[in-house]
């Protein structure tokens, strides 16, 4: 791409063609699911645990430095209360693909080195009611005006007209995606992280593995080695990396279509980690606990355990059908049929309920990369201790449950519920 391509004029809204199908990825993307993991993992493991004033210290101790936001005070500030905070909890969660410091397990540093590219964005928003959870994938390939940011080595970067979503973490950090995302949807967001490749396989594998079901004619890409027959088997370690970095192996091969695959995952794993026998088993809790802090680089505002504490309590006794992966609204770029842009009228619907604190309702379905499995619903069992807690949504539609206040979202607003049992769409 061009300087000239990177910063015209964002079109956004003066056409609406169809979406891009077969969108090019220019590096190989090993983005992983570090942005579920930091909300539906760490943050309710750290709760679960129960972890003692010496344990807390000793997994902080593990952690990475933490990154300042813009406009965030030194060392995060005061702690928030978090149930004070009006319109709910939103975090970022980013992932790079640099091979630096990866052991060389991923590729060379020339296919991406330093901070890398954010090719996986999340925003994870937590209802101010602690009933609901909203995670949003934001496609790499999408064509954003860019704002100027502050690196963390204090350089600065020039505000760009337009660019791909996935330059903003090697171009200016971590800050910078926050940045660029809350400008582009007006939502603030507060809370963010980062993790890397090896924080992929740690993480998976203190999970003890995910079950995932692959539909379709099975997932054989030979870009990641993956050969995965139809019908049940679990993930962890690269097995778990190269699932969420397929995308030839799903759907028609697109971008759009890799994302909807991971949301196969990221439901099984929301299940997976809040069920029983994860949360009863203090060795699984502690690992789980472990790896979290231990690879992924937090915002100063998330640097501390009583925050971490307090997203964990609000988040442990979520129903499965409240917690709704979606991808935001897409067009195919005018000037680029390789690369996306928002969906203005869709996209706009979509940022103001949760700007509002508005409970979403999915009418799309899922998207390419995954298709609905069986016509039994999922029950969801009961935490240890808990009161009986019925899934809710738990239907073997992808919609999500419909609430008296929920907010319709658009057609091409596509995802599915952690109550709801899907299918990699394997291409074979």
């Amino acid at each position: 791409m061009t300087d000239d391509q990177s910063r015209r004029s964002l079109r956004v809204g003066q056409h609406r063609p169809g979406i891009a199908r077969h969108g090019k990825l220019d590096r190989r993307p090993w983005a992983t699911f570090g942005k579920v993991i930091a909300s539906v993992v760490a943050v309710i493991v750290v709760s679960a645990v129960g972890i003692t004033g010496v344990a807390a210290v000793n997994l902080l101790s593990g952690k990475k430095h933490s990154v300042r936001l813009a406009g965030e005070a030194a060392n995060g500030g005061a702690i928030p209360n978090i149930g004070s905070l009006k319109g709910g909890v939103n975090v970022l969660m980013v992932a790079s693909d640099t091979r630096t410091g990866q052991g060389g397990a991923w590729g060379p540093l020339s296919d991406s080195s330093g901070a890398g590219n954010n090719d996986d964005n999340v925003l994870i928003h937590l209802s101010s009611d602690h009933t609901r959870l909203t995670v949003v994938q934001f496609p790499r390939d999408l064509e954003v005006p860019i704002p100027a940011c502050t690196a963390s080595d204090g350089s600065t970067t020039s505000a760009q007209s337009q660019n791909m979503l996935n330059t903003t973490l090697s171009e200016g950090g971590l800050s910078c995606v926050v940045s660029t995302i809350s400008k582009m949807t007006g939502i603030t967001i507060p809370f963010a992280g980062l993790v890397t490749f090896d924080g992929v396989v740690a993480l998976s594998n203190a999970v003890g593995g995910v079950p995932v079901c692959i539909g379709g004619n099975g997932i054989h890409d030979p870009y990641t080695s993956l050969d995965l027959p139809p019908g049940q088997t679990t993930l962890q370690g690269q097995s778990a990396a190269e699932f969420l970095r397929t995308r030839h192996g799903v759907g028609d091969g697109s971008d759009l279509s890799r994302l909807s695959n991971q949301q196969v995952f990221f439901a099984a794993l929301a299940r997976t980690v809040m069920s029983a026998g994860t949360l009863t088993n203090p060795v699984r809790l502690w690992g789980l606990a472990k790896a979290a802090t231990s690879n992924i680089t937090l915002s100063d505002s998330l640097n501390n355990i009583a925050t971490l504490y307090q997203i964990a309590a609000a988040m442990k006794d979520l129903k499965w059908g409240n917690i709704t992966f979606m991808q935001y609204p897409v067009l195919t770029d005018p000037n680029n049929t390789n690369r996306v842009i928002p969906d203005a009228q869709s996209a706009a619907t979509l940022d103001q309920a949760i700007i509002n604190d508005q409970p979403v309702e999915l009418t799309a379905g899922t998207g390419g990369g995954a298709v609905a499995s069986g016509s039994t619903p999922i029950t969801q069992p009961n935490s240890p201790g808990s009161k009986p807690v019925p899934s809710g949504g738990a239907t073997p539609s992808t919609t999500s449950t419909p609430s008296p206040t929920a907010v319709a979202l658009s057609g091409n607003v596509h995802g599915q519920t952690a109550a709801t049992q899907t299918c990699s769409n394997g291409a074979g």
